[in-house]
């Protein structure tokens, strides 16, 4: 009776994002994996931003602004020694960007500003030119420009909205690069690539499809996969890192992912990789919900009793107990399990509770991620 009704009940979903991955599929070497040289650098510089109407820090409560407003303004030849200003037009933030490898000075990036003082809003503002600093100390470019914030709030004397963030923003294109990295692309004698998702089956395709590649180019292999992540490239004498490069990143491999099922409880949302399994298991889920009502009953005195009315507590308390059915799971997948639990009513909780159920007594043969 059970095997039935799960294969009539099968395809069916029902109140749960579900997803499931293919777990081989051709992919260029650039989606795939980044170049060790060429990562990232982090920026970080403390500003001003001005003109805001009304919304900026209260110089009392940031002293660190108004130390910062005089003493840029003593930079401009202003003397305010002795003097405080009351406006709350000015707000001190916390600037940042991400400097792309192989930056160039002269071009430009974004930068992100966030208060660091008690103003309510950046909507409006322009951000005073900062200098921006890497972890040595060196600074690599100056940001500068209005800020925009898709957040808003509005608020009258008896009520208030919000929506969104509104002490943190975003300066398009506000940093001009001033420093060139140290390192330089064409310095490096080998090519380092590493895997954005560590798999050894992944890393020696793609050290194969490097040196097949290379053994009709060059007439031998190039390419030697160290680990999961790392594959290690040397420079033919007669090439050009840069051409070798292109020509390596949109090669085509086969890439692989171990079986994997990824929960997000906040959610509901469970993704399901294709290469999971699960042995034979029996899965029994049921519900109790109780509900209690109050009722209360005022009861009036009798007539020329001299009583008081008084209040009478009445409580009705259901208990109701849903499901209990035991079924046998046997599958290649899970996607007959999801569907099959998703369409007899369960809720995408109770789905998360068996799939931690199911790892928990061996039957899973899948890593289970919970987020």
């Amino acid at each position: 009776m059970i095997r039935p009704l799960l294969s009539r009940l099968l395809g069916v979903v029902v109140g749960l994002a579900l997803t499931v991955a293919p777990a081989h599929s051709a992919a260029r070497i650039k989606d795939v994996a980044s170049l060790q040289a060429g990562r990232d650098n982090q920026l970080i510089g403390y500003g001003l931003v001005v003109g805001l109407q009304g919304t900026g820090d209260s110089l009392r409560s940031s002293p660190f602004t108004e130390q910062s407003l005089q003493s840029m303004l003593q930079n401009l030849g202003i003397n305010t020694e002795g003097e405080r200003s009351r406006a709350r037009n000015v707000a001190a933030v916390l600037v940042t960007a991400t400097l792309p490898p192989f930056a160039s000075p002269g071009s430009r990036i974004d930068v992100t500003v966030g208060s660091l003082g008690d103003a309510t809003s950046l909507r409006g503002g322009s951000l005073v030119m900062t200098s921006l600093s890497g972890a040595d100390g060196l600074i690599y470019a100056v940001a500068q420009g209005s800020v925009v914030v898709t957040g808003f709030n509005a608020q009258g004397d008896a009520a208030s909205i919000q929506q969104g963030v509104t002490t943190a923003g975003r300066v398009p294109n506000g940093a001009i690069i001033e420093r060139e990295l140290p390192a330089r692309f064409k310095d490096s004698g080998d090519l380092v690539l590493q895997l954005r998702n560590p798999d050894f089956s992944t890393a020696v395709g793609m050290a194969d499809a490097i040196n097949r590649f290379a053994a009709a180019r060059f007439g031998g292999p190039i390419a030697d996969a160290r680990d999961s992540q790392a594959v290690y490239v040397s420079k033919p004498k007669r090439a050009d890192l840069a051409r070798l490069m292109a020509d390596i990143e949109n090669l085509v491999i086969e890439t692989d992912v171990p079986a994997r099922v990824v929960i997000n409880e906040r959610t509901g949302t469970i993704v399901i990789g294709q290469d999971v399994r699960i042995s034979q298991v029996a899965v029994s889920y049921g519900t109790l919900t109780v509900q209690v009502t109050e009722m209360p009953q005022v009861v009036q005195p009798e007539p020329f009793s001299r009583g008081v009315t008084a209040v009478e507590p009445n409580t009705d308390i259901v208990a109701q107990q849903e499901g209990g059915t035991v079924a046998i799971l046997n599958g290649p997948n899970l996607r007959t399990l999801v569907s099959g639990l998703n369409s007899i009513g369960v809720k995408p909780d109770g789905i998360i509770s068996i799939l931690q159920g199911i790892k928990s007594a061996g039957a899973l043969q899948a890593e289970l991620v919970l987020q």
